[in-house]
């Protein structure tokens, strides 16, 4: 069996969604011929299009952006669009992550693939959503199926059984095993306050918008009430 797999992080570097193929591949590699493309430099060319097209699988693993895909994998859907498939009996699945806690959060970007599949006359399979994913590098040496880890190696194992089979599954949405309270102060003391202080911002800055917010709603309370 012939599977292309898109990583569809913008990343240059390291990235959630490449750990994602990493854990993913060795588990349908065998007896099968797989080609990870990446979607984060230049647009494929011509050949590698043509490889995907001719697949009899199809694997998305991308992070989310605003609630939907990262522009740079809607450019290669809109390519691929573009190409008529060969075959009608190819199967597709996806795995997006996102910063938030919880995986359902990945549900819109999971039916925008699950939308590309039917216009394009292809087999839905099954699409995985993972909360936390800023998380799981941090994770990466834990064995998948055990600790944190424990909901996103079970949903994996999963989506492995279904692609060698060439078998659909239930939409799943995953949050790691882990306290929601703790992955708030873990990941903002970790990634997101030294992020944005690698990008010149003070971390008073990120609140800006939600003071204003909270003194905007006051200020409309308090002449709501002047009103009344």
């Amino acid at each position: 069996m012939k599977i292309s797999i898109i990583n569809g992080s913008p990343k240059l570097g390291k990235s959630t969604s490449e750990l994602i193929v990493e854990y993913l591949t060795p588990l349908i590699s065998k007896n099968n011929s797989i080609e990870v493309f990446n979607t984060n430099t230049t647009a494929l060319n011509e050949g590698q299009l043509s490889g995907i097209i001719c697949s009899d699988t199809i694997i998305f693993a991308f992070p989310l952006y605003v609630d939907s895909i990262p522009s740079n994998l809607l450019r290669l859907l809109i390519g691929l669009e573009k190409r008529q498939f060969p075959s009608q009996n190819i199967m597709v699945y996806c795995v997006v992550n996102n910063g938030f806690f919880e995986g359902k959060q990945n549900h819109i970007a999971v039916k925008q693939i699950k939308s590309w599949c039917a216009i394009n006359h292809l087999i839905w399979g099954q699409g995985i959503g993972i909360g936390a994913g800023e998380m799981l590098p941090f994770l990466k040496d834990i064995p998948l199926g055990h600790g944190p880890n424990k909901n996103i190696g079970n949903a994996i194992k999963q989506l492995s059984f279904n692609i060698l089979t060439r078998q659909g599954g239930e939409d799943l949405f995953i949050s790691p095993n882990w306290p929601r309270f703790l992955w708030k102060v873990q990941s903002s003391l970790f990634v997101w306050y030294p992020r944005a202080k690698s990008n010149g911002l003070k971390k008073s800055r990120l609140f800006e918008q939600v003071q204003k917010n909270y003194l905007d709603n006051i200020k409309q309370l308090e002449q709501k009430g002047k009103k009344q």
